[in-house]
């Protein structure tokens, strides 16, 4: 390239460079006038096109660059960010390879092969140019790289069975033979391990056997839970503690899994035995003491200063007392009160020994008086320290709670929150990102406020009244997070609590503010975009939920374009160990489960919000399609909110989920099914035609998941997850496409004619020829289906009209016990019913279409049921907007009155419950005001 060329193309990177799309085009198009073959410049638009979302423009550029076959460098590195952000990873593996093909001497373009081969994961390509790169170069890294290359392909679900054995000992071979040693890094090491794992478990020992292995797993926690796993397959527990003795006695190792490896050998006899033998046992009983003596000495070695063999010595007489060998029945008891006195004053303290605490009868007596006794004891609460102690005393003593009633945790309730108030003197100046030392006590009283409500029976825990301790939860929590507001599991908890009362707006305030970035929008999100088409406002114009979806989709985004980047520079650094742990975590993320409950979520509230039109059909339906032939992986987290509730009763979380249910697999598969169904009623796509015009790549299966079912053959139970409501609407729905599919099949154009219409559009926008497609059956009347074959058209069913009845009645039942938040999901259902008449009913928006196949009292039908549902929803948003003008005054002054016995400020009291009234009252209205825009926008659809 000239250098006058370099001058004048440098404004359009720096543009490009400060994000500034608009203006690299309008450079890219100046300098084409005088350039027009320029590849560079093209590429360069394409980018920026790209950039600036205009898609199907960016195509046409970018094909038109491709064509040509680009082998210059800057072309190249433009055009691949091109097709990478497009999806395109298939021509962008293509377009190196055929520039590698024209350069085979240049080992910079052999290796940009080698990682586009990588981030489509076709690692039997990327295996070869591996080869081809070690032949031409003599670098002993390609070799690794193929040899990483060939154990991918062995773990990639799409490997058959009898070629994988083939493939680990084919690697097996190569690493053995490397030239430079496996023992020269430990990610060498751990890859040559891994391969060993699967070939062959004797070798994989010997190997670890020699000095330099051993240097290396003692100096690399990666290489040193390989050695773990293997020595655990080949049965070598014995090795494995007196390994972990070792560490634990001569270098001061306090890693909990040394002192694991430890107990599990102790009792290495009784493993894998249903009756032990009595030498087992005895065995096993001589093991016990041995190891018992060696963790007191270390117990008194250490003090306070680690806890790890004071629970140690807990877990070691628990698996004894399991196992029946224990001759001390007070052992265990004993060492708890003991473990308790010892490091009662650490956070952990609570978690550390739950799972030990299965006491019953005399057992469980001793154990609560010693700790009713110890919490006399550590009253006073005077330093952090003293609170912490007295704070894991309530959280034990709650723990083994048997006989619980609604008076008993209510007194519970205040009693901490009293102890609460009077602890927040020891912390008035908290620094920031600081806790309180006292958040537990809070959080241990709104949880037995919880309890309390939960125990409530039936309509006792609806309406004002029933209400009444989840109310006090909330103000509890409220106010703590005003003297400690990092308390992130305290955020959560109210978020539960203010789901169910039907205020989403203070809900997301206190999710926004745990500021939640990159892979906890998978594993957190859940907590307010679950059923957030419940309180989603979008029909009305508030896109708030609608924003937060997409905000939230953000790090699937993100995943598909970066994470292949990180097992590129995993190859190029060597560090081979890490490159089957981003492979896995780009499959966990492209098949979240919850990324594809947000993906229905939030096509729910988007089709309330736009006008759905043919347009947009296609594009739904290959993107809800795409997960069905794939296993999800549930990434979401439950276990994050504390859950302080006595062992007989649920969780914290399963006591505030949004109507007792989570949305699972079945939930999905039957949500996708209905919405499946409806859209491929309204389009005119199949298989054929979707190759054809897909823009990105087809989604490959999962890596690893070959026993495990996909969301299409999940083994299905849809009643158990949904609610009644929802279970409504998949009958509707059922019934609506049962009875409109011939009417769909037989209209439907056939695959060639749709094909040769899109290839006609493309070329009226200048882009490239579809490949393979024929212009000619666009125009071939033949293709056209005999009217006279059309189907009879036959009465809907009536229960498509009994539906809109009954969902009336269901909503007015919700009405007296002021179930709010049942409310907003029976009225979101109603309107999705609605709509997926209107889906069902574009194919005959077009006066030919419905002419031509004869199909006129189909269309009298479906206006007649659309009518008869447009009646019902003004009726439930006229009952909706009175249902709203209850949250005023007075209800606010009823959450007061609910509150009046905490001791809390009465004007901070009083902000929360207009909070609460203001959020439901906002959410119901407009709620309300949507169903009538919804109404409105399809009264006159056919």
């Amino acid at each position: 390239m000239s250098t006058a060329i370099e001058r004048q193309i440098k404004p359009i990177y720096d543009a490009l460079d400060t994000n500034s799309p608009k203006s690299a085009i309008v450079s890219c198009n100046k300098l084409l006038k005088k350039y027009p073959k320029s590849e560079l410049i093209k590429a360069l638009k394409a980018l920026a096109l790209l950039r600036l979302g205009k898609i199907e423009d960016c195509l046409v550029v970018c094909d038109d660059v491709l064509v040509q076959k680009p082998t210059d460098d800057a072309v190249l590195t433009a055009l691949s960010l091109v097709l990478r952000g497009l999806g395109r990873n298939q021509e962008l593996m293509a377009m190196f390879e055929e520039a590698y093909k024209g350069q085979p001497q240049n080992e910079e373009l052999g290796q940009q092969t080698f990682f586009s081969n990588t981030r489509a994961q076709h690692w039997k390509n990327a295996q070869m140019t591996a080869n081809k790169l070690f032949k031409q170069f003599q670098n002993p890294k390609y070799l690794y790289w193929s040899i990483t290359s060939t154990l991918m392909q062995a773990r990639d679900s799409t490997t058959p069975p009898e070629m994988k054995t083939m493939l680990y000992k084919l690697a097996a071979r190569l690493i053995s033979t490397a030239p430079s040693p496996s023992t020269d890094s430990a990610d060498k090491f751990h890859l040559h391990l891994t391969i060993l794992r699967e070939v062959d478990l004797d070798e994989a020992c010997k190997h670890l056997e020699t000095p330099t292995a051993q240097l290396i797993y003692n100096n690399n926690l990666a290489v040193d839970e390989l050695r773990r796993d293997i020595w655990a397959k080949k049965g070598m527990l014995k090795e494995e503690g007196d390994l972990a003795r070792t560490r634990i006695s001569e270098n001061h190792d306090r890693n909990w899994l040394e002192f694991k490896s430890l107990l599990d050998a102790a009792f290495a006899p009784l493993a894998g035995d249903a009756e032990p033998s009595e030498e087992a046992r005895s065995q096993c009983t001589e093991n016990v003491e041995d190891i018992r003596e060696f963790l007191e000495n270390i117990k008194r070695e250490d003090g306070r200063r680690d806890r790890s063999a004071s629970l140690a010595l807990v877990d070691l007489a628990h698996r004894e007392r399991k196992h029946g060998l224990s001759k001390n029945a007070d052992r265990l008891l004993d060492l708890l009160q003991d473990y308790v006195k010892q490091m009662g004053g650490k956070a952990t303290c609570f978690e550390d020994i739950t799972r030990f605490l299965d006491f019953e009868g005399a057992d469980l007596e001793r154990w609560t008086a010693f700790l009713q006794e110890r919490a006399n004891v550590v009253v006073s609460q005077e330093t952090p320290t003293e609170l912490m102690k007295y704070i894991n005393v309530q959280k034990l003593l709650r723990y083994n709670l048997s006989a619980i009633t609604v008076d008993s945790e209510v007194d519970a309730a205040n009693a901490l929150l009293a102890q609460y108030l009077a602890a927040l003197k020891l912390a008035d100046d908290l620094k920031e990102g600081e806790l309180h030392p006292a958040d537990d006590l809070a959080i241990l009283a709104a949880s037995a406020f919880v309890s309390a409500w939960s125990l409530q029976e039936g309509e006792e825990k609806e309406g004002n009244g029933g209400l009444v301790y989840l109310y006090r939860a909330a103000m509890v929590l409220e106010y703590a997070l005003t003297r400690s507001k990092h308390a992130y599991s305290m955020r959560l908890m109210v978020i539960q609590i203010h789901r169910l009362l039907a205020a989403p707006t203070p809900a997301l305030e206190h999710y926004r503010a745990l500021r939640v970035k990159q892979i906890q929008n998978d594993t957190l999100s859940h907590m307010v975009l679950s059923r957030a088409s419940a309180f989603s406002l979008s029909g009305s114009g508030d896109l708030t939920f609608l924003s937060e979806c997409i905000e939230a989709n953000q790090i699937y985004v993100s995943n598909t374009q970066d994470t292949a980047d990180y097992t590129g520079r995993a190859f190029l650094l060597e560090k081979y160990s890490q490159i089957p742990g981003f492979v896995d975590f780009e499959d966990q993320l492209e098949c979240s489960l919850h990324r594809e409950i947000l993906k229905v979520e939030h096509t729910r509230m988007r089709y309330c919000h736009e006008i759905i039109s043919e347009d947009v059909v296609d594009l739904e339906l290959i993107e809800l399609k795409a997960g069905f032939d794939r296993y999800q992986h549930d990434n979401r987290d439950f276990d994050i909110i504390p859950n302080y509730q006595p062992k007989g009763q649920p969780s914290y979380y399963k006591q505030t989920r949004l109507f007792s249910i989570d949305q699972e697999r079945n939930w999905l598969r039957t949500m996708m099914d209905m919405y499946v169904n409806a859209l491929t009623h309204a389009s005119n796509l199949d298989d054929t035609v979707e190759e054809k015009l897909l823009i990105g790549d087809r989604q490959r299966p999962n890596a690893n998941t070959t026993d495990r079912p996909s969301l299409r053959n999940w083994p299905s139970e849809p009643l158990a997850e949904l609610t009644p409501a929802e279970a409504a609407l998949k009958d509707f729905s059922d019934a609506l496409s049962e009875w409109m599919k011939p009417y769909h099949d037989h209209a439907r154009p056939p695959p060639a004619v749709v094909l040769a219409e899109a290839a006609k559009q493309a070329a009226l926008k200048g882009g490239q020829p579809l490949k393979g497609i024929d212009l000619a059956p666009a125009t071939n009347g033949s293709a056209k289906k005999d009217p006279a074959e059309a189907p009879a058209v036959k009465d809907a069913p009536e229960s498509l009209n009994v539906f809109f009845d009954d969902i009336k009645v269901r909503l007015a039942e919700t009405f007296p016990g002021r179930k709010r938040a049942e409310a907003l999901h029976i009225a979101g259902l109603a309107q999705e019913a609605l709509l997926f008449i209107v889906i069902e009913s574009l194919r005959w928006k077009n006066p030919t279409n419905v002419k031509t196949h004869k199909f006129g009292a189909l269309v009298q039908h479906l206006k007649a049921i659309r009518a008869h549902a447009i009646a019902a929803l003004k009726a439930m948003a006229a009952d909706l907007q009175k249902f709203a003008q209850e949250e005023d005054v007075s209800q606010r002054k009823l959450i007061q009155e609910a509150c009046a016995p905490l001791p809390l400020d009465h004007d901070f009291m009083l902000d929360v419950a207009k909070k609460v009234t203001d959020s439901r009252k906002k959410v119901i209205e407009g709620v309300a005001k949507g169903m009538i825009k919804l109404c409105s926008n399809y009264n006159n659809l056919l």
